[in-house]
């Protein structure tokens, strides 16, 4: 199987005491580069995430850094090029995405490119707006079926 990792799933991996810790661990730690990926947009989120946490949560810069690192190691980075950037927005365009869902419409054309038999997010709002190619590959962590 090839699983996608959206950026709500991985960020939790490295908070011990979130509440979707403990699946996004298991599943983050049940794969490896060859059957587990992310965007490479998902690395900046990553970062931003960790580095822009309120309070205790936050991590220094140096700290997302090996967070990422870690994320490198399990994972393979799918990344689209110029022209396959461009033919997403003109095709998330055209089905009416618009604003931030933009950025998860993305991450699923490189869930996409990647051939993911599952897009493991706990964000499920964005990407059902996506249409059934990326719906029907749709998965909770904790969840053994689509969603």
């Amino acid at each position: 199987m090839n699983a996608f990792f959206d950026t709500s799933v991985l960020a939790p991996v490295f908070y011990g005491d979130h509440e979707h810790h403990a699946p996004s661990l298991s599943l983050f730690l049940s794969v490896g580069k060859e059957n587990g990926c992310c965007g490479a947009h998902t690395l900046a989120e990553i970062y931003s995430t960790l580095t822009g946490m309120p309070g205790k949560y936050r991590v220094t810069g140096d700290q997302a850094m090996l967070f990422i690192g870690s994320t490198l190691e399990r994972l393979s980075v799918v990344a689209l090029t110029a022209e396959e950037y461009a033919a997403a927005l003109e095709s998330w365009s055209k089905r009416g995405i618009v604003g931030g869902t933009i950025y998860d419409a993305l991450l699923a054309s490189c869930a996409l490119k990647s051939r993911a038999e599952a897009i493991y997010s706990w964000n499920l709002r964005h990407y059902r707006q996506l249409g059934p190619e990326v719906e029907r590959r749709l998965k909770r962590p904790d969840a053994s079926k689509v969603l």
